[in-house]
């Protein structure tokens, strides 16, 4: 039987006799590539969503398979494994704490929903780390990792609070604006959703009326973009896997107990700023 790699190596193979072509023949190739990927996007998306009604637990099985999963995963259907996932998240704010002579390292993941740490350098015993790991590493987890809910720096058990001191983290806001511009209030349609970028991070803004709210880009099932999903009466469908969501409240009304994330909202005159920093 064919193995993953094999099959990346026959990939690579293609790509490079392709980068050798000229310009005009390279755009078909690529044309036809995307087309095809959007193709298998779209039975695959199906294809998930009968088996999410037959059997859950064949369609796990199923994801246990190397070239499966791969797959999937290139066609954002499925997460990375949350440690590759944590590990994004940890090197997004390493240059922030490489700044202050500090870094980072993950100590471990501890099933379902923890995270240990360790603040390396100036950081470890900086007066501010608690605000740095709450207000940086934390929320960057976080937006990377829905389903983790505490974040332990292992090294950080006799942390003295100064708030006078000096020292400050480099994600305070007094180096960094808390607050964000997005967009101006007549981009957002009435009743609608519009998709921003925020360092880095994709996110929605809703509108209704006078009321706007924001959340990250990402349905809670498996994190596919939502932006271009159907809204109607304030509720959007996820157009993946058809999780719906109030979005006012950030509410799933597919799975009980499960919430978009949300982001804070500001409107000054026409503009709408989004909080940064939780």
């Amino acid at each position: 039987m064919t193995n993953l790699e094999e099959f990346i190596q026959e990939i690579n193979r293609f790509e490079a006799i392709i980068s050798e072509w000229d310009e005009s023949q390279r755009c078909v190739a690529v044309g036809l590539k995307t087309a095809i990927e959007a193709l298998h996007k779209e039975a695959l998306t199906r294809l998930i969503k009968s088996l999410k009604q037959e059997s859950m637990s064949a369609l796990r099985l199923a994801v246990t398979d190397e070239v499966v999963y791969a797959v999937l995963l290139y066609h954002e259907l499925v997460k990375p494994p949350i440690v590759e996932r944590i590990q994004t998240a940890l090197e997004e704010v390493r240059p922030s704490l490489k700044s202050h002579n500090g870094d980072i390292e993950l100590v471990a993941f501890k099933p379902p929903d923890t995270v240990e740490v360790r603040l390396i350098g100036t950081c470890s015993s900086c007066p501010a780390s608690t605000l740095t790991l709450s207000q940086g590493v934390e929320q960057a987890i976080k937006n990377h990792c829905s389903e983790i809910t505490k974040v332990i720096a292992v090294n950080n058990t006799s942390i003295v609070h100064k708030t006078n001191s000096g020292l400050i983290s480099p994600f305070s806001p007094q180096i960094t604006s808390t607050w964000v511009k997005v967009a101006n209030i007549e981009e957002l349609p009435d009743f609608g959703v519009l998709v921003k970028k925020l360092v880095g991070h994709s996110l929605i803004l809703y509108r209704q009326g006078k009321k706007v709210t924001c959340y990250s880009n990402a349905c809670t099932h498996l994190a596919s973009p939502l932006d271009t999903g159907k809204v109607e009466n304030g509720i959007i469908t996820c157009p993946s896997h058809g999780f719906q969501y109030n979005l006012l409240t950030g509410e799933c009304l597919t799975a009980a107990d499960v919430r978009l994330q949300s982001h804070p909202v500001k409107i000054k005159g026409e503009k709408v700023f989004v909080k940064k920093i939780k």
